[in-house]
């Protein structure tokens, strides 16, 4: 700059007056906002640089699939853990339909509808059946089959046998079908209708079953008062052996 304003280096530019202060402490603020903006634009090239693997061909669209997988996962697991958990309790009342499943009857595959119109005797381990003869006794009264199911691997053949049943009476439960839907903690009594429908579920709380007049209601009035050709008579039943 000519201090005689006469042209010099700086012709052609425009005129700048330059104030320079005497104390230097004066640019403090000047200087506190030159470090402000420094720190801010390292502040900037660091998050820029963070952010760059997550964009465009970066993690976002993996971690997106991740998640959505996460997601998917979650919900199948809660779908199969809730449709165990409550398929059973939810089929194993009166009004739902028997179990599709297959068992043995007298040693013989059959499926569970076969049984249709009769009295299942839930045999559940450790069960010391002390009302079972008196719940043979009142199928035996209203003509209603009654069929001894051994749950979680019972063997009952000699329960039907005590009872005075024959051999073709006894069912396992070999798909483990009853014993998951009913659950029976005790001698447990279904009636089961001709279509297939539950009518009564009854647990043996100690004392006994009461129950021929809803047996007689199972098969259809055409059918009552005459068993079937396997069935058992009463005089069989009374004449059993005493202690089941």
């Amino acid at each position: 700059m000519n201090i005689g304003g006469d042209p010099g280096r700086d012709d052609g530019l425009p005129p700048i007056d330059i104030e320079i202060p005497d104390d230097a402490r004066e640019l403090e603020r000047d200087v506190q906002a030159y470090h402000r903006e420094l720190r801010a634009q390292r502040w900037r090239r660091r998050t820029h640089r963070l952010a760059l693997p997550l964009t465009r061909d970066g993690l976002v669209l993996p971690l997106l699939a991740g998640c959505l997988a996460l997601t998917l996962l979650a919900g199948t697991l809660l779908t199969v853990f809730s449709s165990t958990q409550m398929t059973a309790p939810s089929l194993g009342k009166p009004g739902h339909q028997l179990p599709d499943a297959i068992v043995l009857v007298g040693g013989t595959e059959a499926p569970l509808s076969s049984l249709n119109g009769s009295v299942l005797a839930l045999v559940p381990p450790q069960c010391r059946c002390g009302h079972l003869r008196q719940l043979a006794l009142e199928a035996a009264r209203a003509g209603v089959e009654l069929y001894i199911v051994g749950t979680h691997g019972v063997q009952v053949t000699g329960l039907t046998h005590r009872t005075g049943l024959g051999a073709s009476h006894a069912v396992e439960d070999t798909e483990g079908a009853l014993g998951s839907t009913y659950r029976p903690a005790t001698l447990t009594a279904v009636l089961v209708k001709a279509n297939g429908s539950v009518a009564k579920i009854v647990r043996d709380r100690g004392q006994g079953f009461a129950l021929a007049g809803a047996m007689s209601t199972l098969l259809p009035s055409t059918t009552k008062g005459s068993p079937r050709p396997s069935g058992t008579s009463v005089a069989s039943v009374v004449a059993s052996p005493a202690g089941t």
